[in-house]
Formats: C-alpha cells, structure tokens, sequence
C-alpha cells in the first residue's frame, strides 16, 4: 500500500494550509485509464497480444497497489481465513467475489433450504468442500415465510394454515420421491467427502447413488423410512451412526418392521450406534443386529412400538455400553420368562428419559437385563414411584445416579435402594419434590459423607447441601484422584450451594 506525506504550503496572505491527502479515487484517475475504456480494450485486443499482455501487467500492477491480497495465492489466503473467528467469515465474504468464493470453500456443514439451489448446481459450485448436509428443509415445498413454524426434537418446518385431515402436517408438502433422488444424485457427484447426510422420503436408488460416489459416508439420518428403503443402505461399506425415523407423531407415518432390521444387519456391520424413532419390529430383527452388528456400543430407542417379548434380544449385543429409551410410552408389557432375558454384561449406561414406567413387570424384566450397568439416569419419568424403583436393587454395581423430575419418588425409596450399592460414587438428585431434608437419616447421611460427588437439590427449600460444606465431602479416595478431580467436585458443592 502507498505511503502518502502530508506537505505544507504558505502564502504571505494566508496561514499554514495542510494540502489535501491523497485518496484512492485519484490514484485509480490519475495513474490509470478509465474503467470502460479499460474493458473496451479487454474487448477489443485478443488476449494473445503482446501489446495486451502489457496493458494485463500494467493493470495488476495498478491493483496491487490498492489490494495487496491479490498477491497471495488462493491457498495461502485460504490459510488465513481459516485462522479467523467463526464471527468473522460471514462478512468478510463481503469484501469481494474473490473472497465470497474462498469462504464457500471453507464451509462443511450446510442446512440446505432451498432445494432448487441444490438441483441446479449451484451449491456446488458455491460450497464445493462440504461434509456435513442436511435436506429436510429444503424437501418440504412450502416456502420459509409461512405463518407456522412446526418444532420437535429430530426435525422443525414451516407449514401452512391448512393441516391435512390425519393431522399429520408434512405428509402432503414433502417433495416427491423422484425429486429427492435427483437432488441425491447432483449432491453426491459434487460432495465426495460427504461424511454426514440427514435427508426425508428417499429411496433406496437416491441412497445407492449417494453410497457409489460417497464412500466416506459415516453418519446418516433417514426420516420417512421404511423396509424399502433400508435395502440402500447395505451399500455403505463404513456407516457408523444411523438414525432411521419411521413414525414422527404429528408429521408423517412410515413403517420399519423385522424385514427392514434384518437387511440393515446384514448390510451395516460397523454400525457404532443406532437410533429407532417410531419403530416397529420385535425379538427377531433386534437379535439379527444384536448378532451381526458385533461392533454396537450405542442402541436408542424413541417412542418405539415393538412388539411383545423383544427386549429379551438385547442381551445379543454383547458389546453394548449404552442404552436409552425416549419418551417411550412403554418398554415391554409381556417380556417373558426371566430364563430367557439374559444380560448385557458390557453395558454400562441406562437411560430413561420421558418414559412412562408404571408397568412393574416390564420394568422388572429391564432391570434384570441391565443387571451389570454403571450408571443410571432417570429423568422426567412418569410412574417412577417407591415400588419400580426397588425393582433397580438387582443393579449391584452402580457407581452413577441421577434422578430428575421424580415426583413420586420419596425418601425412604431412594435410601431403600441406593444402601444396598456398596461401589455408589456419585448421586445426583433434582426437582424431586416428595424427597425432603427432614427424611434423611443417619445411614442416609453417612452415605452422602462418603460420597465423591453429590447433588441434593429436591427442591427449592434444600438446606442440606449447605450444612454439609464443612464436613469433609466428597474427600473419600481423594490420594487415589488427581487435584483437578477434587477441584471439581468442589465446585460442584458451590454450585449446588
């Protein structure tokens, strides 16, 4: 960039004057030729002249003196730009088509709205280097200005005033089936380092197409599935996370039955995790990917609607360690006899979130499959009362447990259960408001001094936490745990104070 002095003139009639500085506008007037007559010339001189490769080199020469980003390569700006803020990338795309095309290709992750963008080319073209592409907003047809905008927890589109009769108010504003694979097709041919996909009402040619040119692919989420459908899959060589979505209440409905499940195990034998949400199925096609799928460490289950006597097949999933059920409004009502339950010796987290837990039989037979688990979350679960919750005494070697947002639990539930768990090492209890300081008792409190990490907030009223400040908690095996760890838990009582 051009240095530019400032230089002082007098006159006997007037004071000291500074002259004006410099400024770009003139330096482009004075020191080159007019911009049309400069695109006259492009025009007019082929570019293969010696007289023109002159007037190019005068002209660089001319903007490098104004922008000295045109002397780095687009690699080496590129470098640059990827050490800037996340905060910043947006405008600085604005500083020239250079730039906007520069910061296109720093972009991996994209929620395509628009979904003639993508059938055209042109997201391609703009954002060449992605990994990470989500399609079920732009396969809906109803534009973003719509008056209602529809949330849940996989998916939120904007919908019309007019529902359909079922209620169900993507069913009739998805885009076609032939649609979504063209756009399949465009996208994989352009994103060869696609690592993630989450796409609604393809088929299995779309999914095939996207497995042949993509074969990095390793997260994938299919909404709108069925058994159909589940025959692309078997095409993705190192798949592993899948998310299948056959019924979302309120949005569509689908169905994914043991045939589906068969053909996803015998395709996808390095799944890592797996979600169900508004599954159907039963004991056959979980034990098909309890035996095939041998490297499974994560298995979800939403709102499933499996048959009678399936959760006897967890037990083939011998390398589980994680199991959650969400806002299931049941787990197993008839799961047969005890001899055929078996365990999942492995597992070492159970989950419940939102889940209605007043079958005693069924929560019995889970309990009795997750025997061996480590930790334990309940949180906002219905029917969790004193009686289901002694059902979890057979889990002998918790370490972890959190209960949130259980109302029917009581005191005296809680200690007939978690003193029989002699390796216990944290306890977290919130917004449990039948749990109250006054019930502790001495064998309770003994236990809570014990302790590594405790939370005790059942309610607002808890005074507990801060009576127990001075007393040492949350010292046992401190020798055995590095300083962070008991700075941490530390904090955790101030919080919780």
């Amino acid at each position: 960039m051009p240095v530019f002095e400032e230089k002082k003139t007098t006159s006997p009639d007037s004071p000291l004057k500074k002259k004006r500085s410099s400024r770009w506008s003139d330096l482009w007037v004075t020191k080159s030729k007019p911009l049309k007559h400069v695109v006259f010339s492009m025009h007019l001189q082929p570019l293969s002249t010696p007289s023109n490769d002159l007037h190019c080199k005068n002209l660089n020469s001319d903007f490098s003196k104004i922008d000295r980003t045109l002397l780095l390569s687009d690699e080496l700006l590129l470098k640059i730009l990827l050490k800037l803020p996340d905060s910043q990338r947006n405008p600085n795309s604005l500083v020239c088509k250079r730039w906007l095309n520069l910061q296109g290709r720093l972009v991996r992750s994209l929620k395509v709205l628009d979904w003639n963008f993508l059938e055209s080319g042109r997201l391609i073209l703009r954002f060449p280097n992605l990994t990470h592409v989500d399609l079920v907003n732009g396969c809906v047809a109803l534009s973003r200005n719509s008056g209602i905008l529809v949330n849940h927890r996989v998916v939120s589109v904007h919908v019309g005033s007019r529902f359909l009769p079922n209620w169900r108010v993507c069913e009739g504003i998805l885009l076609s089936v032939e649609m979504v694979d063209r756009g399949l097709k465009v996208l994989a041919n352009g994103c060869h380092n696609l690592r993630k996909l989450v796409v609604i009402n393809a088929s299995e040619l779309g999914l095939l197409d996207v497995a042949e040119e993509c074969s990095k692919l390793q997260e994938l989420e299919l909404h709108k599935c069925n058994d159909k459908v589940l025959r692309g899959i078997a095409a993705y060589e190192n798949l592993q996370i899948l998310r299948l979505i056959g019924n979302l209440e309120g949005f569509y409905t689908s169905l994914i039955s043991d045939i589906g499940l068969t053909i996803l195990a015998q395709g996808c034998k390095r799944l890592v995790k797996l979600e169900f949400w508004g599954c159907e199925g039963s004991f056959d096609g979980i034990k098909a990917i309890g035996q095939c799928c041998q490297m499974l460490e994560e298995l979800t289950f939403c709102d499933h609607r499996m048959e009678a006597g399936w959760l006897a097949a967890i037990s083939f999933c011998e390398n589980l360690k994680t199991l959650k059920f969400l806002s299931c409004k049941k787990i197993d009502p008839t799961p047969g006899p005890d001899e055929y339950l078996g365990s999942c010796p492995s597992l070492e987290r159970l989950h419940l979130h939102k889940c209605q837990l007043r079958e005693k039989r069924s929560l019995r037979a889970l309990f009795r499959v997750c025997e061996a688990v480590r930790e334990v979350v309940f949180q906002d679960c219905w029917g969790l009362d004193d009686n289901i919750f002694s059902l979890a005494s057979v889990c002998r070697r918790v370490r972890q447990l959190s209960l949130e947002g259980c109302s029917l639990l009581t005191t005296q539930g809680l200690e007939s259960v978690i003193l029989s768990w002699q390796e216990l090492q944290s306890l977290k209890v919130e917004s449990c408001r039948n749990m109250k300081d006054s019930e502790v008792s001495p064998a309770l409190s003994t236990l809570f001094f014990v302790l590594k990490e405790l939370k005790w907030r059942p309610d607002n009223r808890s005074h507990l936490i801060s009576s127990l400040a001075g007393t040492g908690i949350g010292k046992r095996g401190g020798k055995f745990f590095k300083k962070t760890s008991r700075e941490s838990i530390s904090i955790g009582l101030a919080s919780a104070m």
